[in-house]
């Protein structure tokens, strides 16, 4: 085990397996349970874990941290939770992670726009790469799936503008904050709202659990919250802290590939047109990491 912690190759294979199989657990999910049950179970469970790190940490930290720690929980991990599932309802699971790849490239232009951090000319040109790549997906699913379809397609583009605005505010504003404090507060903070929304979602009341297919769908649900949320976290953590920005900025890369590894075997429809937007998305990420960048946030997926 412990050669497994230090081998950093295997780490990042184990975050970018488990957090790129998130988008197929999802969709494995939706078929028993809403998406205000998934978001919601995965919330409050996540903080019923963390809940003893996190009371901990913020008994040290001032009215002003908290503020931040909850705004930027809010956008990054309490919002996300739920639109990711809604946008799969009409959204394929290999589709959705190749947009989550938008992550970095929002994060660098809403770095210009909300804090007026300057970046490198190539970046930028990558940032720009990227939105056409994002623009061919968003025009090939709509042309494909009939026009109401953008409506889901846009919701997986403002999750990751969402991610994007998170990370923003913790680099900003809580960058004196351990990474582990940090992360277990806010799940700890969007802990009892998470709750009372799966108490009041009929998640306990209104779903057979006699059913295999239910228990099933749980067992994915269970895995998507303790492993890809909760567990793996810790790992990513000990990446960032083992290696360099660069190899810990692999992770938003590989993801995508992941995930659509998962679709095609699940035999999502994957066409030319997801082929071509989902490498310039791609392509756009590469262009934007910089090597002399800090060792990035990377949101829990």
């Amino acid at each position: 085990m412990k050669q497994i912690l230090h081998n950093k190759y295997i780490l990042l294979l184990i975050i970018s397996l488990t957090w790129g199989s998130s988008f197929i657990l999802i969709k494995k999910t939706l078929p028993v349970f809403d998406p205000y049950q998934i978001g919601a179970f995965r919330a409050g469970l996540s903080g019923v874990f963390l809940a003893f790190i996190g009371f901990s940490a913020m008994r040290k930290m001032t009215k002003k941290d908290i503020f931040w720690i909850a705004l930027s929980g809010f956008f990054g991990n309490f919002l996300v939770v739920f639109i990711f599932p809604f946008a799969q309802l009409e959204v394929s699971s290999s589709l959705a992670g190749i947009i989550n790849a938008l992550d970095p490239i929002f994060t660098l232009i809403l770095g210009v726009f909300l804090f007026g951090i300057r970046s490198k000319s190539i970046q930028y040109f990558g940032a720009v790469i990227g939105f056409i790549g994002a623009l061919i997906l968003i025009y090939s699913s709509g042309t494909e799936s009939g026009e109401s379809h953008y409506f889901y397609i846009l919701l997986l583009v403002i999750g990751s503008a969402l991610y994007a605005v998170s990370a923003l505010i913790v680099e900003k504003k809580l960058k004196h904050i351990k990474t582990t404090e940090l992360t277990s507060s806010i799940y700890t903070i969007w802990m009892i709202p998470s709750l009372i929304i799966l108490g009041f979602s009929g998640f306990f009341t209104k779903i057979d659990y006699s059913q295999s297919a239910t228990m099933e769908a749980l067992g994915s649900l269970v895995f998507l919250t303790v492993v890809s949320t909760t567990l793996v976290m810790f790992l990513f953590f000990k990446l960032v802290q083992d290696t360099s920005a660069v190899f810990v900025s692999t992770v938003s890369l590989l993801i995508p590939v992941i995930a659509v590894f998962w679709g095609i075997l699940d035999d999502e429809k994957f066409t030319f047109w997801y082929a071509l937007g989902g490498t310039l998305v791609l392509i756009g990420v590469y262009f934007i990491r910089d090597k002399k960048t800090k060792k990035p946030l990377v949101e829990t997926k």
